[in-house]
């Protein structure tokens, strides 16, 4: 191993090579305390700490890195206090996520590091959002996201690398090439020579690097940040090392030839960096016994510090609440011309309303007047500029608003969502059009474990909008009029949303958008241009978590949402004889209780209606939560009316018998037969 001080003063060695011990023996003494039953896991990163530390020091303070399981040199070399950390471990309230995360699992705005998920890839778009924020503001600043060889299988990986070549992002991908993915040696992984031969695909620049070479690894990465920021482009390195340990201390490592142990202990990179330093005359033998007595003695006493943490006591309130951030609303209550209550903006005063407003212009106005109101706010997906969108929809934003914040985006779903939520951690709102709702599932793990969980794993909100164009009704096929809106209502910390007025779709839009939390926006193709009504001029919000009664009435109540709304008022008006109770939803995620428990006391007989699919609807939570708490307003078992429970088909006959619509005669029947 060849070091090369070039202009590293003795000092400046000196403390790298402090930085670089101080993980080692911190790993030490976990393996101990793991031993001990103190701590339940421990993913090692014996032999790489040259790469989290050299990267680390060679970033700025106040730049986002996004680590993954054996980076423990990012979190000390950030200086964050050590006790803390063990209280972390152990899984203490006085941790980083109160108990909630385990190891690595977590992140800390203050120290500029991002928390990972188990899935690996993800964190890779994240930088890519970051480092779109850098951009966005001129600042001169580049983000850091951590790999290891098994991740570079992953799509996350090519949808990271793509979307940061295509829009010339400075960001560094850093691969850890450790030669296993858990016990997969990289022979199994891929077949190009070397993964940085990867980055040529994206027409980017890369290069390998001796990751065990501390010296190697600051310097490679210092200049190759300046070349980001210069240059305003993202850059791959691929540092070689070796996991002396197991994939987590649980697995062993019977699957690894004894003769690589033997290779790479050779190339240890805290020994052979602390024997260059005693021949180059930096240290002396005695010196770095006393640099490691003095480290010890730092971590005894910062453990010591957090042995005395409190005894971890559940509080189900605290834990329900830290779900979502507090929203903070600027607006008042008024009734609109409509009749029921929208939050106006105190600072607008304009109260005039449109009549024959389309739903789709609804959008199209909450939109604008958003993108007016937040100049933070950046709307990303694919043919949004130019084009307008697959529905028009935000055809001639560009040319008011500008393609830094009206953004067409490559096919990578998942990466686009990642790099939203990068976005929101240096403060940015961001919009993501999903060109069909169907198309989601590409983008699902981010949605669901990034930005449903950020916030409750470690304070960081997710600012973040979905827009998700959904629902049949216009003969598109399996692939294309999906309701999959109850996919995302199971998921605590996001919030789900799905209008059937004009009014509704902007005022809730707008709402979504002021919201820290992350929004899932459904709303109906069907709607876009069939639905008009009155919406107010004014910038407003529809409250989320708010139903609205569409009609009172004294024999049965439909309870529903979206297109639902218009088939049971339609309903309604070729029934005169029977006195229908109409509540639309709204909000799925938080449900309206209130307003339900008022829609089944109206009658007593309940109908939920929707137009997904049957079982594992939102109706049948619904209906359960109705038998629990509602049971003696009930005269009629709650009845559910929905789609058959077969993928949406194509022919336009058999979308019609697909749809619940067709069926709700024969359950309104069936009901008011009670």
């Amino acid at each position: 191993m060849q070091f090369h001080r070039k202009d590293f003063t003795d000092n400046e060695l000196t403390s790298l090579y402090k930085s670089i011990l101080l993980p080692r023996m911190i790993e030490e003494k976990m393996l101990v305390l793991l031993r001990q039953g103190k701590i339940s896991k421990w993913f090692s990163g014996i032999g790489q700490e040259a790469i989290a530390v050299g990267s680390t020091l060679a970033m700025q303070q106040d730049e986002w890195i996004m680590p993954l399981h054996r980076n423990l040199g990012v979190f000390t070399s950030r200086k964050m206090p050590l006790s803390k950390l063990f209280m972390q471990w152990q899984g203490n309230k006085e941790g980083y996520s109160k108990g909630r995360e385990r190891s690595f699992h977590f992140g800390t705005k203050e120290h500029h590091i991002c928390g990972m998920i188990s899935h690996l890839g993800p964190q890779m778009a994240i930088a890519d959002g970051v480092a779109l924020a850098y951009k966005l503001r001129d600042d001169q600043k580049a983000s850091l996201a951590f790999t290891g060889d098994g991740g570079t299988s992953e799509g996350d990986f090519h949808e990271a690398l793509n979307i940061a070549a295509v829009w010339d992002l400075p960001v560094i991908f850093i691969i850890e090439n450790n030669g296993y993915g858990l016990s997969t040696p990289t022979s199994e992984q891929y077949r190009c020579k070397n993964l940085v031969d990867k980055a040529v695909g994206y027409g980017i620049e890369g290069v390998q690097i001796d990751g065990n070479n501390i010296l190697s690894v600051y310097d490679t990465i210092k200049g190759v940040r300046e070349y980001c920021i210069k240059n305003q482009k993202p850059y791959l390195i691929e540092c070689m090392t070796f996991r002396m340990r197991g994939h987590e201390e649980a697995s062993g490592v019977k699957y690894v030839p004894p003769e690589l142990f033997e290779q790479w202990g050779k190339k240890d990179p805290v020994k052979n960096y602390e024997d260059y330093l005693i021949a180059e005359n930096v240290l002396t033998a005695e010196k770095a016994e006393a640099i490691k007595a003095e480290t010890k003695s730092y971590i005894e006493t910062e453990l010591k510090i957090a042995d005395q943490a409190k005894p971890m006591k559940a509080d189900t309130d605290e834990e329900v609440t830290d779900v979502y951030k507090p929203v903070v609303s600027g607006f008042s209550l008024l009734k609109n011309s409509a009749g029921y209550e929208v939050q106006r903006d105190t600072n607008n005063g304009r109260q005039e309303t449109r009549n024959n407003f389309r739903f789709i212009d609804g959008i199209k106005e909450g939109l604008h007047q958003s993108m007016v109101k937040h100049p933070n706010l950046i709307i990303m997906g694919q043919d949004i500029a130019e084009y307008g969108g697959a529905f028009k929809i935000t055809e001639g934003f560009v040319e008011e608003f500008g393609k830094a914040r009206i953004r067409n985006t490559p096919i990578c779903e998942s990466a686009v969502v990642g790099a939203a939520l990068g976005l929101s951690l240096e403060g940015y709102k961001a919009i993501m059009e999903m060109q069909f709702a169907d198309f989601v599932t590409v983008g699902f793990n981010q949605i669901i474990n990034n930005l449903a969980k950020i916030y409750y794993r470690w304070g960081q909100n997710a600012d973040v909008v979905i827009r998700m164009p959904t629902g049949g009704g216009v003969g598109a096929g399996p692939f294309h009029s999906q309701s999959n809106e109850a996919w995302f209502v199971h998921t605590p910390g996001l919030k789900v949303v799905y209008p059937s007025t004009p009014a509704d779709a902007k005022g809730l839009l707008i709402a979504a958008i002021n919201d820290p939390n992350p929004v899932l926006y459904f709303e109906h193709k069907a709607l876009y241009r069939s639905v008009s009504g009155n919406v107010p001029e004014a910038y407003y919000e529809v409250e989320i978590g708010k139903a609205r009664l569409v009609q009172a009435g004294d024999d049965i109540s439909i309870i529903t949402y979206g297109a639902g709304v218009h088939w049971a008022m339609d309903y309604a008006k070729n029934h005169p004889e029977i006195s229908i109770h109409i509540l639309d939803l709204r909000t799925l995620l938080p449900l309206d209780y209130g307003a339900i428990k008022e829609a089944v006391a109206a009658t007593g007989k309940v109908l939920l209606l929707h137009e997904d699919t049957l079982i594992g609807g939102i109706g049948g939570e619904i209906a359960a939560w109705i038998a629990e708490h509602c049971f003696d307003k009930l005269d009629a078992p709650v009845m559910r009316c929905a789609s058959l429970d077969t993928p949406i088909p194509f022919n336009i006959e058999l979308e019609k018998n697909f749809m619940a619509y067709s069926r709700l005669d024969e359950v309104v029947q069936k009901l008011m037969g009670y």
